[in-house]
């Protein structure tokens, strides 16, 4: 498996044949998007713990996001003057969320950087300062919302092209990244 398919499979319907679920490129292709470049956590059986990402403690799920999102605009090179980033996640930074709960329930203090980190945007804005990224940022619970926004921010002239990234936590934490734009003539997209 490429680390683009997502680690769980679905049965095709009286087929019986176990089938991966499309990946965020392929979905975003079949939004009508041009895909420029992809990157994930994990994309090997090195990647065993993402890198560190200073001013983020305690979960792995702002390092995944950052480390698939670097992955995947190092493979793009150049980028168009405004890029939006769209960060998707059904359930969010679940790690950081239960230390918070644990820390309320017994009385214990919650350092400030967990307060920062509590909103999924902060990453985001992490990553628009690292890359120089001008577009709009938004954060959203599904891979399909976010590949929707991206096309209506691309169609509305909002942002010339999306970074969209689909972070999950559980066994494994995953990320997948895929900068999109739109299609234009003779690309093949």
């Amino acid at each position: 498996m490429t680390a683009e398919v997502l680690l769980t499979a679905g049965a095709t319907a009286g087929s019986g044949a176990v089938e991966a679920p499309p990946t965020l490129a392929e979905q975003a292709a079949a939004a009508g998007l041009a895909v420029r470049a992809t990157g994930a956590w994990p994309e090997s059986t090195v990647d065993t713990k993402p890198p560190g990402l200073p001013g983020f403690v305690v979960s792995t799920f702002s390092p995944l996001v950052a480390e698939a999102a670097s992955r995947c605009l190092t493979r793009a090179g150049d980028l168009a003057e405004r890029t939006a980033i769209v960060l998707c996640s059904p359930l969010g930074d679940v790690t950081s969320a239960v230390h918070v709960a644990h820390a309320v329930d017994t009385g214990a203090r919650v350092g400030p950087l967990l307060f920062f980190q509590s909103v999924p945007n902060a990453v985001a804005g992490h990553l628009a300062a690292q890359w120089g990224l001008t577009g709009p940022v938004a954060c959203l619970g599904s891979a399909a919302g976010g590949l929707d926004l991206a096309a209506l921010l691309i169609a509305d002239g909002s942002a010339d092209e999306a970074l969209v990234v689909l972070a999950q936590q559980g066994e494994p934490d995953r990320a997948t990244a895929v900068l999109v734009a739109p299609v234009t003539e003779g690309d093949g997209s």
